[in-house]
């Protein structure tokens, strides 16, 4: 097992390595890292509505300007999404009660979109054995599969959807931390990225289950892979809510990177959740796309076409008229909980640009008469700003979930959930 975790952290590393050898050679002429060559640019306010007026109080916010907003990036970035499936339901397909000595329950819970519906997803679940009351809960996704969450599945049947014996189990067991968070009282929830789109176009994944008769891909204005993602943390949060051992109204969505930007999308369009933690997202995630600042739309869209709406595409080289930014989708999920993390080393995901987009969702937090992310200037590095509703860090280090960040997200969640 040794052996194959470091041919595995090898092959990353030589990925990695292409991928960035790559953007130099394509973009190298494009990409600003430089922060005195940003040029000047206009944010929309996220309190003027669309024919003008101000918005001043709780009200026009939630019946006027957030479904205003809501629909501009639903139809010019992720695309819409299908409603909650009339028929889902869900199947508990395996159950350990002494998992990890003894510290933990663990299951796994296949969701059915539709009746006896291929594909599926499904659900890996770790709660505290020591519990008296409903635990609340970090949700988030694995690219490489359940199987990889923790080592406590080595030996283990894994029933989902990755099949017997994966290579690779218990691979990501340090970014996930899920020791650690059961000590702290919660409990973990994981679902595989592939269950909802394998990333091989539009022809498998959910997507087909909700084509019409003849449609072979989205429409211009329909999801992409991160909005299908956002899908599934809903179609998940379906499942908590039927789960007496979860506490659903404190349910934690958390992402890095791509999956960064899925969770600001779920924690805006879907009001269950009650914190949505997006770590090192960058462009289209927390990032303001006018600053124009590492990864562009351009690039995103010319890198990875199929993770957004086509109508974004129209855009690239033009964020000047972009009708919304990423403040605003911060601002959706007031007066709930954020929180935004930087790395000193990911310039690519625009840190500052990270950090502004809190700042600026400021005065919708207000408008509840709550203090969103309190600090006017970028933290030091390693000193959280946790005071308010939305949180900030800037860490040392590259783009990456450490355990620092874990550190700070629960206790972040510390604060507000207990």
């Amino acid at each position: 097992m040794k052996s194959y975790h470091i041919r595995t952290m090898i092959r990353k590393a030589f990925f990695l390595g292409i991928i960035a050898c790559f953007n130099l050679f394509v973009f190298g002429q494009k990409v600003n890292y430089d922060e005195s060559k940003v040029m000047p640019y206009t944010l929309p306010d996220p309190l003027i509505t669309n024919n003008g007026k101000q918005v001043t109080t709780q009200k026009e916010w939630i019946k006027k300007r957030r479904p205003e907003i809501l629909d501009i990036f639903a139809t010019q970035m992720y695309g819409k999404a299908p409603a909650k499936p009339k028929n889902i339901h869900f199947k508990v397909v395996s159950e350990d009660k002494q998992a990890l000595g003894g510290m933990a329950i663990r299951k796994e819970v296949k969701v059915c979109f539709f009746r006896d519906s291929r594909p599926n997803m499904i659900i890996l679940v770790y709660l505290p054995n020591q519990r008296k009351t409903p635990v609340p809960v970090f949700l988030g996704f694995d690219f490489q599969g359940n199987c990889t969450t923790d080592d406590d599945l080595l030996g283990n049947p894994v029933l989902g959807n990755e099949g017997l014996d994966t290579p690779g189990v218990g691979l990501l067991s340090a970014k996930w931390s899920v020791t650690m968070l059961l000590e702290r009282g919660y409990g973990l929830v994981s679902i595989k990225t592939n269950d909802l789109d394998p990333g091989s176009g539009f022809q498998q994944g959910v997507y087909p289950l909700f084509y019409a008769k003849g449609q072979d891909k989205p429409k211009s204005d329909e999801w992409g892979t991160i909005a299908a993602w956002a899908w599934g943390h809903g179609r998940a949060m379906d499942y908590i809510e039927t789960d007496n051992d979860i506490d659903a109204k404190h349910v934690a969505i958390i992402g890095h990177s791509r999956q960064g930007k899925a969770v600001l999308w779920a924690g805006a369009s879907d009001e269950r959740f009650a914190l949505a933690v997006s770590n090192n997202s960058g462009c289209c995630g927390a990032a303001l796309s006018k600053r124009r600042f590492g990864e562009t739309l351009s690039i995103i869209n010319t890198s990875f076409p199929n993770w957004f709406c086509t109508n974004l595409k129209k855009y690239n080289d033009n964020e000047g008229v972009l009708p919304m930014d990423q403040h605003e989708l911060i601002a959706l999920i007031a007066p709930r909980l954020v929180y935004i993390a930087s790395a000193e080393k990911d310039l690519w995901a625009d840190p500052k640009g990270e950090f502004l987009s809190g700042i600026y969702a400021n005065p919708v937090y207000a408008l509840f008469g709550l203090t969103g992310l309190p600090s006017t200037e970028m933290p030091p590095l390693n000193q959280p700003v946790q005071s308010g509703y939305i949180g900030y860090h800037f860490r040392s280090g590259q783009h990456d979930l450490t355990k620092y960040d874990w550190m700070q997200y629960l206790n972040f969640a510390d604060k507000h959930f207990k």
